[in-house]
């Protein structure tokens, strides 16, 4: 839910056009578009005149400075299905009450209840972690301006597309590769909440793919390799932390 969240507001910022991201001397564009402007070029340069290359080496460069809040999210979703594995006769046992009642006075007693088991377990099914999403979205404003902003970046030509115009083989890419990740990750999700998670998970790539239509064939480059990377990051965070329903028992006491 809050990967879409994240994605509203990135439209939000990119479709209204943001007249200081293209304005010298403004705030937002010499400490945000400016700095991926020179990353671009100077990387590129380095990589023999490739700023496709630059900008996936920009990709994953970001995803490995956010490698270490992305595996503590990981970490903590894992506890949680440790402690809702716990939880999961009790909570079943009342949830079955309020379909079973009719009487909205009994439904909201039951509520607090749940409520009152959640937090006694030290859970919070909401609690997914969203600082990752919420660095992302300037760093993704700040790259659709770097592009626009730049004709010689604009106008490079990569693998079969131009970095400045759309392409629909990679908004597909994306969306797929987004899709891919958004499937690999509920894994990590608790089976009571995953029913949800599948329907929202949906959006996002949807709208990745809808809004990658008519951007820069940049952002969609950034998306497939930064998607791709999730996919590894959750492998490896698989590897690293299994749910612990004892140390889950623990904390609760």
């Amino acid at each position: 839910m809050k990967k879409i969240s994240f994605i509203f507001v990135l439209l939000l910022f990119t479709l209204t056009g943001c007249q200081s991201a293209t304005t010298e001397g403004a705030f937002f564009h010499d400490y945000l578009v400016n700095p991926f402007s020179f990353l671009i070029h100077e990387i590129g340069t380095f990589m023999g005149g490739n700023f496709g290359v630059a900008i996936i080496v920009i990709t994953l460069l970001i995803r490995l400075i956010l490698l270490p809040f992305m595996l503590k999210t990981y970490k903590n979703q894992q506890n949680m299905k440790g402690k809702m594995a716990l939880i999961k006769p009790e909570m079943n046992a009342i949830q079955k009450k309020i379909k079973e009642t009719k009487d909205k006075e009994k439904q909201k007693q039951l509520q607090q209840e749940l409520m009152m088991l959640y937090q006694k377990n030290g859970v919070n099914p909401l609690n997914m972690g969203c600082l990752p999403l919420l660095i992302q979205t300037p760093i993704l404003i700040g790259l659709y301006y770097a592009i626009r902003s730049s004709s010689e970046i604009a106008s490079h030509s990569f693998l079969w597309f131009n970095l400045g115009q759309p392409d629909h083989i990679m908004a597909i890419i994306a969306g797929v590769v987004y899709l891919a990740q958004s499937r690999v990750s509920l894994m990590n999700i608790p089976a009571e909440q995953q029913a949800q998670m599948k329907i929202m998970g949906l959006l996002s790539p949807v709208m990745i793919f809808i809004f990658s239509l008519n951007a820069p064939a940049a952002l969609p480059l950034y998306w497939a390799v930064g998607g791709a990377f999730l996919i590894l990051q959750t492998m490896i965070g698989k590897m690293l932390y299994h749910p612990q329903p004892s140390i889950g028992k623990q904390e609760s006491q």
